[in-house]
């Protein structure tokens, strides 16, 4: 049975509902226009130039879903999965551009007012809006966690707002008709903050995404249960995730393995490791370091059990693994992870002194790590 490859599904389901956007925005900016125009209203104005902004993000969400699924090639091995990061990232550019043009006009209107002439039939078109906003909403936010889309779960957000923001309009021409009290501008200034507001929040997650951030706890949980279920390792370590682009994640990380397994035992090992990952959480390992530690008890049980002691003594020494000793050469190494509270060579400078001290025949090896994951 042929099964459609899940990133062609995903953006068939990015592209259909980022039309269905596009069409039903313009629509309503058309018609929000023509009311405003008509009516003079400021509110409704920047209200329709609101749904302008959020067609013209539907419409380079397209694009950034089509150029972001195209195939790695030699420039680009990886793929091109960040590109729709970096739309999002031009929508939210975008929505901030037209906030800060609709407080600009707005404020305008404070000093130079002009009365609006609301119709019932205008009445009627503004709260059809809402209601359209409202439906498109749910839609899209909907599709949005479908297709594990960003961008399409934040628009379906921004028409929940945009909803809110016409029922309050839809208010003030209520609230002119009966008392004959205008509050045009000023609903045009909470208009334009929220805007400014949603724009900012908008911009957060890809800028997180392309700059890289802490790897989902859940996730990191999942892959070190995973690789821990095999007998032969007793500790998962080091693990880094790198994201490139919506379920493109690439990892590397290392195991501590018994010092008796040969590097055959350790090839097959490995291989299974990868394939149990990828199967079950889509995360490629591209990489699996190995740490031996020592099978025999004794006196190198005793010398881990006396340097963890000594390196957990600090606050910002989180972990100590890796560890191996050799009795007959006088040697031991180890890796700690130091919180970012101190400076690396400080942390390393202090380790090494109070080790050395400790055990002053042996010849000392400390690396260290970086607390990227839980």
């Amino acid at each position: 049975m042929h099964t459609e490859n899940p990133s062609l599904v995903r953006e068939k389901i990015i592209v259909k509902t980022s039309t269905v956007g596009v069409i039903t925005n313009l629509l309503l900016a058309a018609a929000k226009a023509a009311v405003g125009l008509l009516a003079n209203s400021i509110a409704v104005v920047l209200d329709a130039l609101n749904n302008l902004s959020d067609a013209l993000s539907s419409v380079i969400t397209i694009i950034g879903a089509k150029l972001a699924n195209q195939a790695p090639d030699k420039k680009h091995p990886l793929g091109h999965g960040r590109i729709e990061y970096m739309s999002a990232m031009l929508v939210s550019a975008i929505i901030l551009y037209a906030g800060i043009t609709a407080l600009i006009e707005s404020v305008k209107k404070i000093f130079q007012p002009q009365l609006p002439q609301y119709t019932t039939l205008s009445l009627v078109i503004i709260a059809g809006t809402v209601v359209v906003k409202l439906v498109l909403s749910h839609y899209v936010k909907a599709q949005g966690k479908k297709a594990d889309s960003d961008a399409l779960v934040a628009s379906g957000s921004d028409a929940f707002f945009d909803a809110v923001i016409s029922a309050s309009v839809l208010g003030c021409a209520i609230f002119y008709l009966i008392f004959h009290i205008a509050l045009e501008a000023y609903m045009g200034i909470i208009i334009s903050l929220v805007i400014i507001k949603a724009g900012f929040e908008m911009l957060e997650g890809p800028f997180h995404d392309i700059v890289g951030q802490r790897v989902d706890a859940k996730m990191s949980r999942q892959i070190k249960r995973i690789i821990s279920q095999e007998p032969a390792v007793r500790g998962v370590y080091d693990l880094i995730i790198n994201n490139y682009g919506p379920n493109k994640n690439y990892a590397s990380l290392h195991i501590e393995l018994p010092d008796t397994m040969c590097v055959e035992e350790v090839d097959r090992l490995t291989r299974k490791l990868e394939e149990n990952v990828y199967h079950q959480t889509g995360v490629i390992l591209t990489g699996v370091g190995v740490y031996s530690y020592n099978t025999q008890g004794g006196e190198a049980a005793h010398i881990r059990n006396h340097i963890q002691q000594i390196v957990l003594a600090h606050d910002w020494a989180l972990q100590l693994h890796g560890f191996y000793v050799n009795l007959d050469d006088k040697s031991l190494r180890f890796d700690v992870v130091l919180s970012f509270d101190i400076a690396q060579q400080k942390a390393l400078a202090i380790l090494q002194e109070e080790i050395q001290h400790a055990y002053p025949t042996y010849k000392i090896q400390i690396t260290p790590d970086v607390d990227i994951t839980d």
